[in-house]
């Protein structure tokens, strides 16, 4: 069977060393987390730029599948970086956690609106997101909507925040499960 390699994709601010991406990280030290630039300023472009400069990378170094594991503004930024990239045939599964809703100022500052509108294109690789229902920066019933226009299997992962650190999600076994059960299936 071939390694695939993991892309850790962090949203607005970075994942912290309290954060789930960290944990998995340090769980399973081959992923690999991207540099995606400002992390407190991001700008569109330069992020699909970045994501689109590692995909390719990752899928010359290695001839296994692609699969990233992107949480909150990253979910977008997949989006986006799929509806406009020929390198996305090189991704074979995507985990998204937590998307925010970047079209609602009530939801999320500004600086992340910047990321609007929703892509609605289907992604063109299996993807699997998980949205919460009291997640202060997406209602599930959005997440789930999102999930629909890309054609990814929904998980409610019930009253559990933002899913990071400050919503108690350092350890989170859980997303490790279904990175693991999307790996098995590659």
């Amino acid at each position: 069977m071939t390694q695939s390699t993991v892309l850790v994709l962090p949203g607005l601010g970075n994942s912290g060393p309290g954060h789930w991406q960290s944990w998995l990280e340090a769980r399973l030290p081959a992923l690999n987390r991207v540099d995606l630039g400002d992390w407190d300023a991001p700008e569109p472009e330069r992020w699909v730029a970045r994501l689109d400069a590692a995909v390719r990378a990752a899928a010359l170094a290695a001839p296994g599948p692609v699969v990233l594991v992107a949480h909150s503004l990253s979910c977008i930024l997949v989006a986006r970086w799929a509806a406009t990239s020929d390198a996305a045939d090189k991704v074979a599964a995507a985990l998204l956690v937590a998307p925010p809703d970047v079209e609602s100022p009530d939801r999320v500052p500004a600086v992340v609106r910047r990321f609007a509108p929703v892509p609605s294109d289907p992604l063109p690789f299996t993807a699997v997101m998980v949205g919460s229902r009291n997640d202060p920066y997406c209602s599930a019933a959005r997440a789930c909507g999102f999930a629909a226009l890309w054609g990814a299997d929904f998980i409610d992962a019930g009253e559990v925040g933002h899913i990071n650190d400050d919503s108690g999600h350092g350890p989170w076994p859980m997303g490790e499960t279904l990175l693991k059960d999307l790996l098995a299936q590659l």
